[in-house]
Order: C-alpha cells, then structure tokens, then sequence
C-alpha cells in the first residue's frame, strides 16, 4: 500500500496518513504502535503531554521497521517554551523515543496569553539548524498567532496541526495556510466518532463498500489534509489505513463540505492555557 507524501520543504515530506497516540497509556502505546506499523503506517505522532513517547520508542522497536523509515512528530507543551528549558525538554522527548532526532517538531499550543510562544518558535528553529529535528511546526494556532510568529521572526511554519473533520472544517484557516504554503494537518478527523451516523457518510459507505470512517478520512485526503487517525483496535488501525482503493466523487464531496457547522472562527487557541 503507497501512502501519499505531502511536501514540507524541499527536504522533507511527510506520509499524508499517520497513526495518532493521544490518550492512549503509554503501557498500551508499544502494542498500538507496532501494529500500525505493522499494518503500514509509517508516521507516528505523538506528545510530551501523552506521556507515551516511551510507549512509541518501544513499539517501534518492537515492530523492526528501521527508524529512519519512520516520520515521528511530537510536540513541545507550553510549560517548556521559556528559552531555558526548551532544549531540556526536546531532548526528554528524544531520550523517551530512543532516537536521535524527530522528523517534525510542534509548538503544541500557542497560550497567547503567556506570551512565550515566539521565544520558543525561535528556539526550535535553532534545534533544526542543529539536526535535532528536521522541521518544525505548530499546533493550534489561529491566523491571526501564525501572522504575528511569521512577523516577528521571518519563518513560517510548515504545518499547523488542527482540530478538523465535516463539521469544524476550519475554511478561514485552511484558506490562510494555502496563501501561506502552509500544510493543513488534522488531529480528531473523524470528530471522536461524532459524525460517523450522520448522512450522507453513512449513504456513501454503504454504496461503497467501506466503513463510513474510511468515507471521512477519504474525504480529508482529497483536500489535501494530513491526518492522524487513532484507534487501539487491529481491525480499526488496518481499516484506517486502507484509504486508497477507493475515491469520493465531486458529488460525494460536496455532500460531506455541506455537513460544515459554518463556524467561522475557532476560538479555542486563544482561551486554553490563558
């Protein structure tokens, strides 16, 4: 099975589909992981804050596949982006996976309160110049914070992981990361499951043949989207995967685009962690 790769510079490209660990325990995370990739994945995304980096380092190991056929992203929490404890805390990450490097680094949340999120946007950029990671990204972070981190220091993110599925399709912001040359990545595209009854996800699986969450994650791919499905389940994680023996027509888009809540701005990044 080919995953499609997206593009993050000219270097570095990144599989469009990747196996996600958020609230999974980090003593079920090794068995996770190595079924993914044992079923294919090749991109694994996790967190500090999931206190599972450990758990990820072990299934990889247990799985044989070799490091550097693996894109593993995590992420820098809020709590650590003072200048002095950024690297401290890239390299607890690194020692937790058991590698030397990560594929793509995120600022998690940008707290815009604290504001401390362009002191550590400035400190990841030096972790890549140094080969700690290869390229460095953000989370949850809204136009008007990606406008004041590019401004401030000259360099865009390459991605900007979040929260995105048929009903939070996030328009504005993906438009903003398109004029920007900025990678859309989506965390809980199938909205914790929410949407998965809903018509017409339900109506297209059925005419197709395949899960109505196979049907959303298509739908993601086919704008472009990375996403990091989860699931601890064999049967789920392999089923998630499967995404390319098959296509949404234009109608069955815009069927699923028409699901969209019409929320025009997400206002979540600005109040979390305030």
């Amino acid at each position: 099975m080919t995953v499609p790769q997206i593009s993050l510079s000219e270097t570095v490209q990144i599989p469009q589909i990747g196996f996600g660990v958020f609230q999974v325990p980090d003593d079920e995370t090794a068995a996770a992981v190595s079924a993914a990739l044992e079923s294919g994945y090749r991109h694994i995304d996790t967190a500090a804050i999931y206190r599972n980096e450990h758990g990820v380092g072990e299934g990889l190991k247990q799985s044989g596949v070799a490091r550097e056929d693996v894109f593993i992203t995590s992420k820098l929490w809020p709590d650590d982006f003072a200048a002095t404890d950024v690297r401290p805390a890239l390299e607890k990450s690194l020692g937790l996976l058991g590698t030397d490097y990560l594929d793509l680094y995120l600022l998690h949340w940008p707290a815009p309160s604290r504001g401390t999120y362009v002191g550590a946007w400035q400190e990841v950029l030096k972790a890549r110049e140094e080969g700690l990671v290869r390229e460095v990204g953000v989370s949850n972070f809204t136009p008007e914070l990606l406008d004041d981190l590019i401004e401030k220091t000259g360099v865009t993110p390459v991605i900007n992981q979040v929260k995105v599925d048929p009903v939070l399709q996030q328009r504005g912001l993906r438009a903003y990361h398109d004029e920007h040359g900025i990678v859309t990545e989506a965390y809980s595209p199938l909205a914790q499951g929410a949407v998965l009854d809903s018509a017409p996800i339900t109506t297209i699986a059925q005419r197709l043949s395949v899960t109505p969450a196979q049907v959303v994650l298509r739908w993601h791919l086919q704008h472009g989207t990375v996403i990091i499905p989860k699931s601890v389940t064999p049967a789920r994680i392999k089923s998630n995967l499967d995404l390319m023996s098959f296509e949404l027509s234009a109608d069955d888009m815009a069927a699923i685009d028409a699901m969209d809540s019409g929320t025009s701005v997400w206002q979540e990044p600005l109040s979390f962690l305030s």
